[in-house]
């Protein structure tokens, strides 16, 4: 079966890493580059004139920042995958992007395959974060979350049927799916189903956009203590 090609946008202010990018992306099989940004307030035109299936996007960049370029992209209809690229691997920046609706990030230095790796992933609606990373961003939100955005969290989880709210827990934990059915005892489609039933009552983009609510809403709690 012919392999579908990735439509790739690369958003970076620094004309090397561009350049770079273009490099070991461009001759991957399956991934067209479309074009390239140098900042954040290009990606609005860019994204309407090239239709790009998945956005690279750097976070620093001097006049719009990719965290501002995401939320906006993000908000559009059939809005393309954002995978935002940064050298820290516990930035609060990171953060903030993947509430915005960010599939995932990658870092600077990581190794051409699993760039790629990585974008074939997010085009095919799996964000780039292991469990492992999950719970690595999950333990930099600093503390107890804000009492305004916790009840916000519990009251919008409280829309959630019970063995929804459960999977949702074990999504904030960094479970995968098969690990989530081996716990719940149901099936790996069952658990797909629900996370989908999550993500469309919630409004959310993605499984990692669940965590994060999961743990404003303060339900992580107890495992940590």
């Amino acid at each position: 079966m012919a392999l579908m090609t990735i439509r790739l946008l690369i958003v970076d202010d620094d004309p090397l890493v561009r350049a770079g990018l273009t490099l070991m992306l461009g001759g991957a099989d399956g991934i067209e580059i479309v074009g390239e940004g140098s900042d954040g307030r290009d990606v609005p035109e860019l994204a309407a004139r090239l239709a790009p299936d998945v956005v690279l996007m750097d976070i620093r960049m001097p006049h719009v920042d990719g965290l501002t370029a995401t939320e906006l992209l993000r908000a559009r209809p059939d809005a393309p995958e954002v995978v935002v690229l940064t050298t820290f691997h516990a930035d609060e920046q990171v953060v903030r992007a993947l509430r915005a609706g960010a599939a995932g990030f990658v870092l600077k230095d990581t190794p051409p395959a699993e760039i790629v790796a990585a974008v074939r992933r997010v085009a095919a609606g799996d964000p780039v974060l292991s469990p492992a990373v999950t719970r690595q961003l999950m333990s930099h939100v600093a503390g107890r979350p804000e009492q305004p955005r916790s009840a916000t969290a519990a009251g919008r989880l409280a829309e959630l049927a019970q063995r929804e709210r459960e999977v949702a827990v074990a999504v904030g934990r960094g479970q995968s799916n098969a690990e989530i059915a081996a716990a719940l005892y149901m099936s790996v489609p069952t658990v797909k189903t629900h996370v989908s039933r999550i993500l469309a009552k919630l409004g959310l983009n993605n499984r990692v956009q669940i965590a994060l609510l999961v743990h404003d809403a303060g339900l992580l709690d107890d495992e940590s203590a």
